[in-house]
């Protein structure tokens, strides 16, 4: 199944849709709103982040805020490099496939395009 191309998202798409959000410290609002998520669906993935260290959770005059960590960057640059590799040509995709959301791609040179067809 082509993972760009469905009407849900992915794990590993919502993960780093998360950690896009937590690279400036961000509270949970920040989470349900930006990524449209549900507040269950925010604390099972916030759980689970900052139990594999790619979250870290701040206190900060009585608010807690999350901070994407440098493992959590790493792994959003990996995710982003990924994107990179499955760039297909512009023509193709019109036909075929979606355009990847551009703020997961900031560092990626051109927009991505990925097929149905893989």
């Amino acid at each position: 199944m082509d993972l760009w191309c469905s009407k849900r998202r992915d794990r590993l798409y919502v993960m780093a849709e998360i950690l896009e959000i937590a690279k400036n410290e961000a509270l949970k609002t920040h989470f349900l709103y930006r990524a449209n998520l549900n507040l269950t669906r925010v604390n099972d993935y916030l759980r689970l982040m900052l139990e594999i260290n790619l979250l870290k959770k701040v206190k900060q005059n009585d608010r807690t805020l999350y901070r994407a960590t440098r493992k959590g960057l790493d792994f959003l640059q990996r995710y982003r490099d990924l994107a990179e590799l499955l760039k297909i040509e512009e023509e193709n995709s019109k036909i075929n496939g979606k355009i990847m959301p551009l703020h997961l791609l900031k560092n990626v040179k051109s927009v991505v395009y990925v097929s149905k067809t893989l």
